[in-house]
Parts: structure tokens; C-alpha cells; sequence
């Protein structure tokens, strides 16, 4: 850390139990903000890219497949699936094989965010990790994905979180 890093925020003291917990959701609130600003810039709102970068992987997905991908609720995927269908990025159309399904498909536009999302999330990951060695790179990277089994699987009856 540098001389003229920012100061470490001072945990309230009812969250003096949850140290690691408090840093989990400073580090989310910083990056999300930081992530969201770029967002807005391409005209997009959080959680969008995600979309995008699936439909980018696999086109044609039905909104099912895509709300398990992304992994996040059905109603905020509804709606920005029609956001992004407003905004020219994708079009939905009900499946062959059953027409209360929906599938999903990119238009030219959607497909054209495939470089400036990459790019975007190039940038974001510079930024994250200027200061870092690339072992404490790596090393983040496996307790993040361990932190986030074990917070997943705390309900388990088994109380595993590997």
C-alpha cells in the first residue's frame, strides 16, 4: 500500500463481529459503483453486460437459460430483457417448441457491444488490480470463489460450504 492510498473506512461498531463481511461489501459497493459508471457510459444498467456476454457465448437462449446463467432474479432479468429489447440490443420471440417460452437472440447492435463490454471489463480489472502482485491475484481469486460456496451453501443440512 502506498503513502497515499486512501484510509481503510472504520467498520460501525456493530459490524466489529463481521470484519471480513464488512470488507466483502465495501469492495461490492466500490466496484459495482465503478462498474455501473462505465455502464452508463455505453447505455447500459448493471447487470446487462451479463446478459450480453451470455448471448455473446450462445445465441438463442431462452430466458430461463439465461436467468440460471446470470444468476440473478426472475423479475429484474424480465425486465432487462425488455429494457435491452427497447433499446434495440435483442430481440425475443416465443420458441417453436412451445410459445409460452421465450428465446432470446441479439440483433447487429447487441452484438456490436461484444468489444466495448470487453473492453469495459478489461479496464475495471486494471483498476482493480494495479496494486496487486499476480500471486495476490490469484491468490483473491480462490478465497472470493471459497467465500462464495460457503455463504451459498450455509443452509446446507450439512453445513459445508466446499
Amino acid at each position: 500500500m502506498t503513502d497515499t492510498a486512501p484510509p481503510v473506512p472504520q467498520a460501525p461498531g456493530t459490524a466489529g463481529e463481521g470484519r471480513l463481511s464488512f470488507a466483502v461489501f465495501q469492495l461490492s459497493r466500490a466496484h459495482r459503483g465503478r462498474a455501473a459508471a462505465m455502464l452508463r457510459e455505453m447505455q447500459l444498467h448493471p447487470g446487462q453486460e451479463l446478459l450480453l456476454m451470455q448471448l455473446l457465448d450462445k445465441d438463442g437462449q431462452t430466458q430461463s437459460e439465461l436467468l440460471e446463467s446470470v444468476g440473478l432474479d426472475h423479475s429484474t432479468v424480465s425486465k432487462s430483457l425488455r429494457r435491452m429489447q427497447e433499446a434495440g440490443l435483442l430481440t425475443r420471440e416465443p420458441a417453436q417448441h412451445d410459445r409460452r417460452v421465450m428465446v432470446v437472440h441479439l440483433t447487429d447492435k447487441g452484438r456490436a457491444m461484444k468489444k466495448p463490454i470487453a473492453a469495459m471489463w478489461r479496464t475495471l480489472e486494471e483498476a482493480s488490480v494495479r496494486d496487486l502482485t499476480a500471486e495476490e491475484i490469484e491468490a483473491f481469486i480462490g478465497i472470493a470463489y471459497k467465500i462464495e460456496r460457503a455463504v451459498k451453501n450455509c443452509d446446507r443440512p450439512d453445513g459445508d460450504g466446499r
